[in-house]
């Protein structure tokens, strides 16, 4: 074939060439558009080499006319049916009316039918068992493989074995677009480009997106002269036709120059599609023109979708891995986070798995003007500098990172040698708090297949104001560069669970700052009870003492006195009072002790130890006319001592307050639901203003005289007290002058 002529190309829109419509095919085969009905709308200018028919004169023919009856007939059904898709689909091998032989491919796109007949020497379908041993040797051996680039060794040799091509590699491609050659097959006269990188310029956006839609595409030799469709537009949709599935498609003269620059005539390349994304391709070489047969290609993108999966397969276990094992070091240093009240604090005891966490190799903590260091790490001046850049660029609300510190913060260049990679996360919404992971430099050298650079070539060299034409580089020989300024990349689960971290991290400060609420709220209230309590006291036992003290000075004053009366009247006060001061000290100690002891909780019945408080009441009771109304209570789970002591408090305080009736009518009884059990001790006594409700379960407060009803004044708040200890609730009710309700709750889990 007469080579196509080199001429120099424009690549400046080399993004915006219509690769997809070319408006032509190549040579080694011819193509026709159909109606739904079979008619020719249009057919490559090719046409009459192959078939002795020019194009024009086909058009609006039926297809037989064209290829003939039998051939017609072998294809017509499937192309004019429903079951064609946009991916070329094997009709049949034909005999056209000239006596030439062709594979026909069909598919539906773009409006029309697409049937590209591709020449074959053979008048017989294609023998595809020979494939069958290539692909089953392929697939007994993917066990066996355990990385990626194994896999994807074994692929290009398998791949060399079916098509004869001298060169096949498989590359991926990186985060910026460039292809890693990372595994090779070649004849020991061709170039090896294994471990060495093509630039992402070689392949235009456009083209990447090509090749996810189209998954194998085949030159079979780079100086064909392209053969166009006539007419050239498609009558259907009235524009050039789009022929992005087309196995024929012609393809930019720009990759065409590209090959023979590279001393390739031929090229297949078979796309390798992981989680939808182009993950790389499989590209196969040849130095001389290479024709392969459609059943070999299908062979051959089977093997590549095989491949993809294995590789999506491969890369979730050692991603899943991966995260199990940054997941299980992230919950070792929360729950270490958690033992102390900082959490700023905190993260120096934690700085050696903060380290490994992040594969870092030095760690900071920043805590407005504190800041905490680990490992190498910038000095602290720096440190802060860097903080300062970070909220300046915004970066102070979300987690940020870069493995090439100094191309965005220039004054990172004096910290590469420990900082050219970082990772920030806030851990304040209010504050200037960062926690900071820090990557050294890894100077490394990469190597290239020729130039990256390599850009363009003067067509009229040295001539001032001529325009600039670009044209393919034409230097693929080994060109290394060394690469400074760059850490290793930050994986992207180190990303994602830093972003997790965080957020328990705010969650842990937001506890803390609820705790501490909750604190200054208990103080509060504490702080309210010791100044009733010191009133309460001073109040309280002065009483008693002034009495004791009085009656001391009436008895010594009486020391000559003969009346035995009045010194036992005096002796008797003196007793009582000392008693009431004891009462009152001994309730005290048992409110203050409430607070510290332990719950012991066990199974209590209820009915008993009512039982028990009424029989220790009998001699306060005395020969008093009590109906005592007590419903069967049920069994709880609670402290008996400290029930035991609430529910005495309750029955004294109604035996108490009933004093003035006859009869004193006391009733007990619960309630009880599926999350806790209330207790209820109601009377016809006094009862109280239910204005001051809020003040009953208070330390020393009193709704009545002491004259009228002796007692300290805390009964009811150890009552409150016993009860919040297990979780539970204390409330009254009640009419003045008709009585009292008293209330508790217990729930039926305990939270201990």
């Amino acid at each position: 074939m007469t080579p196509a002529p080199i001429a120099t190309l424009d690549l400046s829109g080399c993004d915006r060439e219509p690769i997809r419509t070319p408006g032509s095919i190549q040579p080694h085969g011819f193509l026709l558009t159909l109606s739904h009905e079979g008619v020719v709308l249009q057919a490559s200018a090719n046409l009459v080499r192959w078939l002795g028919i020019e194009a024009e004169a086909v058009c609006g023919q039926p297809l037989a006319e064209v290829i003939g009856q039998a051939a017609a007939a072998r294809v017509l059904p499937a192309l004019t049916g429903d079951a064609l898709g946009n991916r070329p689909f094997y009709l049949g091998t034909v005999t056209a009316a000239n006596g030439c032989h062709f594979d026909a491919l069909g598919h539906a796109w773009d409006g029309v039918l697409v049937l590209e007949c591709e020449a074959v020497e053979r008048a017989e379908a294609p023998d595809f068992r020979h494939l069958y041993p290539l692909l089953g040797d392929f697939l007994l051996n993917v066990d066996e493989s355990q990385s990626v680039e194994s896999l994807a060794a074994l692929a290009a040799r398998h791949v060399r074995m079916v098509t004869g091509y001298g060169r096949v590699m498989v590359y991926q491609f990186d985060r910026d677009g460039h292809g890693h050659v990372m595994a090779e097959s070649k004849e020991e006269s061709y170039h090896s480009y294994m471990g060495q990188r093509f630039p992402a310029s070689d392949i235009p956006a456009q083209a990447r997106d090509l090749y996810a839609l189209s998954r194998i595409r085949l030159i079979q030799d780079a100086n064909y002269v392209p053969s166009p469709l006539v007419p050239a537009e498609n009558p259907v949709s009235g524009r050039r036709n789009d022929l992005s599935f087309a196995a024929l498609r012609s393809v930019s003269p720009v990759h065409l120059q590209y090959m023979r620059n590279m001393g390739t005539l031929a090229s297949m390349s078979v796309s390798l599609m992981v989680k939808g994304k182009l993950w790389g391709l499989i590209s196969c070489h040849n130095e001389t023109p290479c024709p392969v047969a459609f059943e070999k290609r299908t062979a051959c993108e089977q093997l590549g979708q095989v491949l993809a999966l294995c590789i999506e397969s491969r890369e979730d276990a050692s991603e899943l891995q991966f995260r199990l094992e940054v997941r299980r070091m992230m919950v070792a240093m929360l729950g270490n986070l958690t033992k102390g009240a900082d959490v700023i604090d905190n993260m120096s005891v934690v700085f050696p798995e903060l380290l490994r966490f992040a594969r870092a190799g030095g760690v900071a903590v920043v805590a407005d003007e504190r800041v905490l260091t680990y490992g190498d790490t910038p000095e602290v001046a720096a440190i802060r500098n860097l903080v300062s850049w970070l909220e300046q660029e915004g970066h102070g609300t979300e987690v940020f990172h870069t493995d090439a510190l100094s191309n965005i913060y220039p004054r990172a260049a004096a910290l590469k040698r420990n900082a050219s990679g970082l990772l920030s996360m806030p851990i304040s919404r209010l504050h200037k708090h960062y926690l900071l992971w820090f990557r050294p430099e890894v100077v490394h050298t990469i190597e290239w297949a020729g130039n990256p650079h390599e850009k363009a070539a003067r067509s009229d060299a040295d001539v001032p104001g001529t325009l600039v034409q670009l044209t393919p580089r034409t230097s693929f020989a080994t060109w290394r560069e060394t690469i400074h300024g760059v850490s290793l990349p930050w994986h992207v689960a180190e990303i994602e669970l830093t972003g997790e971290f965080r957020s328990a991290l705010l969650g842990i400060a937001l506890e803390r700052a609820e705790q501490m609420a909750e604190l200054a709220e208990e103080l509060g209230r504490a702080n309210k009870e010791l100044e009733a309590f010191s009133y309460s006291v001073s109040h309280d036992l002065r009483a008693p003492l002034r009495h004791i003290v009085g009656f001391s000075d009436l008895l010594l004053e009486s020391s000559g006195s003969e009346d035995a009366t009045m010194r036992q009247r005096f002796l008797t006060n003196i007793k009582e009072s000392a008693r009431l001061a004891g009462k009152l000290v001994d309730d005290l100690l048992s409110f203050s002790q409430m607070g510290r002891a332990a719950l012991r909780p066990v199974d209590v019945d209820m009915s008993k130890l009512v039982a028990s408080c009424i029989d220790k009441l009998g001699l306060d009771i005395g020969k008093r006319n009590i109906e005592w109304h007590l419903a069967p209570l049920p069994r709880i789970t609670a402290d008996p001592t400290f029930l035991h002591l609430a529910m005495m408090n309750l029955l004294s305080n109604a035996v108490k307050f009933t004093g003035q009736r006859d009869p004193a009518i006391i009733n007990v009884r619960a309630d009880q639901d599926e999350h806790e059990t209330v207790f209820h001790v109601a009377d016809n006594g006094a009862g109280f203003n239910m204005d001051y409700v809020h003040k009953l379960f208070g330390v020393f407060q009193r709704l009545h005289r002491m004259e009228d009803f002796q007692g300290t004044g805390i009964g009811l708040a150890n009552v409150r007290r016993i009860v919040e200890r297990h979780g539970g609730r204390a409330w009254a009710e009640s009419i003045q002058g008709q009585g009292a309700t008293f209330s508790f709750s217990i729930p039926r889990t305990l939270a201990l």
